[in-house]
């Protein structure tokens, strides 16, 4: 039991660290425009950093997969919403899957 409460107070711990530092350390706003803007953008890299490998083999087939994040980058480089993207290459992919399905 006593491992258990350690654990759980560990992890708590190391869970809290990163949200209340930077609280701590950087009292007043930021003023610089390089460091500001470079923060606007860290979550967008990261988010991508962790989809983009499983976008290329969350699908039986790379040119499905490939197919499916063309259909989705164009639309969103067009700025269409959200739902349209995702529901547009989602058709893309379930149609490249049923042609190559066939074709094999």
């Amino acid at each position: 039991m006593d491992k258990v409460l350690a654990a759980v107070l560990l992890m708590a711990l190391v869970t809290y660290l990163p949200r209340v530092l930077p609280l701590v350390i950087f009292k007043n706003k930021i003023r610089s425009r390089f460091l500001t803007a470079f923060l606007s953008y860290v979550p967008y890299a990261v988010l991508g950093a962790m989809i983009f490998p499983d976008i290329l083999t969350s699908t039986g087939h790379l040119a499905s997969a490939a197919a499916g994040l063309v259909i989705a980058s164009v639309m969103a480089y067009f700025e269409r919403g959200l739902l349209q993207v995702a529901v547009c290459a989602i058709i893309a992919v379930y149609v490249c899957e049923l042609i190559l399905v066939r074709m094999v």
